[in-house]
């Protein structure tokens, strides 16, 4: 650095915004028609994408795994443990849902670049029923990603990863131990793997044979309900957990939340510290699990003024469903993403009335809770409402 004089140096100030000025002066009323930087963002993370199902396989007796590709053959980069939404419209109802990838991001840098996502379908259910019945080979898809914050982060998180999962709660790591295995990402990942039983295990083959190449790669299953199983057996509890863990260890969790609650419950009598306890974001459980929630309000339907700008609708609403559930069975646009109260996709703002909002996951900011703003996918009418949502 040069220094001159304190008198020019600091007379150097006014001289910079003279010629600010000056350059302001002279500069076009009218915006720049165009922007590289933003054009190059749009095309790298568009906001919605075209897929095409070019192939459906099963992965369990009572799962499914859909590959897909873009339309114009870009796919955005993605970590795995981040999720798709897939935006659909099924009969009348107009509705997102997020599925975790389970492919993993090597696979999207590739000549003919994919994802996948692994469903279940265990019982009947809305969306899944869709998918099992509906999306065949050649069927075209509206989506966006990357969405969520479940992934490996080497500045914050250990090189040992122990992963719990339960159920359909594999995938994010099934794209993690995919990545693993073809020297993508250096880390040395365990994952306990609840199961109920052995003949149905989502994506066990794959998961198993990852796990006889890869020394990087251990899979535990755990079955809660099979007697002839060899392996660990019961619930993951805390012996298993602390049996398959080392030193500085990063714990990630994704599975259903009653699981959840228990794994939380063994993470403190650990004394795992909070940022070595990572977990995905968890979809709200049925309301008889929800810490708080008033039972006797649960058989209760109740109205809802939906504000779209100037455009009303009223429409009903169970007690026991969140307001997005409401609001996207009466065909009304709502973006939501997470669903489960964290990401604010859906914040929309209450005008009149009571609900109740889930405490799981519950992402509003201080002022947003002050000022009668909520997260549609995790709040529940307690009486009639009138409340205002995004114009889409």
């Amino acid at each position: 650095m040069k220094i001159e004089s304190f008198l020019k140096d600091v007379g150097g100030a006014s001289r910079v915004t003279s010629a600010r000025r000056e350059k302001f002066r002279k500069g076009s009323p009218l915006p720049e028609p165009e922007d590289p930087i933003r054009a190059l963002s749009d095309a790298l993370h568009p906001d919605k994408m075209r897929f095409i199902v070019t192939d459906v396989r099963d992965v369990s007796p009572t799962s499914k795994t859909w590959r897909l590709r873009s339309t114009d053959g870009h796919i955005p980069i993605f970590q795995s443990g981040q999720y798709v939404c897939f935006h659909l419209q099924i009969g009348d109802s107009v509705l997102n849902r997020p599925y975790s990838i389970s492919s993993a991001p090597f696979e999207t840098k590739c000549d003919n670049p994919f994802i996948e996502v692994t469903i279940r379908r265990n019982r009947p259910y809305f969306v899944p029923d869709y998918f099992f019945d509906h999306v065949k080979v050649g069927e075209v898809l509206w989506g966006s990603m990357p969405f969520g914050t479940f992934y490996y982060e080497p500045l914050r998180d250990s090189k040992n990863v122990v992963a719990i999962a339960g159920g359909s709660g594999i995938t994010p790591f099934l794209s993690m131990a995919r990545e693993i295995a073809a020297g993508w990402l250096d880390v040395n990942l365990t994952i306990i793997y609840g199961s109920v039983h052995s003949s149905d295990i989502v994506c066990g083959r794959e998961l198993d044979e990852i796990d006889r190449k890869c020394d990087k790669v251990k899979v535990v299953h755990v079955m809660s309900d099979d007697p002839d199983w060899q392996g660990e057996k019961g619930f993951v509890n805390r012996e298993i957990i602390e049996k398959y863990s080392g030193e500085d260890t990063t714990y990630m969790f994704c599975g259903p939340y009653a699981m959840y609650t228990f794994v939380e419950k063994i993470m403190k009598e650990m004394g795992v510290p909070a940022g070595r306890f990572r977990k995905d974001a968890i979809a709200q459980p049925d309301v008889s699990l929800i810490p708080g929630y008033p039972s006797d309000k649960k058989d209760e339907v109740y109205t809802i003024k939906v504000m779209r700008g100037i455009h009303e609708d009223i429409i009903q609403a169970a007690a026991s469903e969140p307001v997005a559930v409401a609001v996207e069975r009466a065909g009304i646009a709502l973006d939501t993403h997470c669903r489960g109260g964290e990401c604010g996709m859906c914040r929309s703002q209450l005008l009149e009335g009571e609900i109740f909002v889930s405490p799981i996951g519950d992402g509003r900011r201080r002022m947003d809770k002050e000022l009668g703003w909520f997260h549609a996918c995790s709040a529940y009418p307690m009486s009639d409402l009138v409340i205002k949502i995004p114009i889409l």
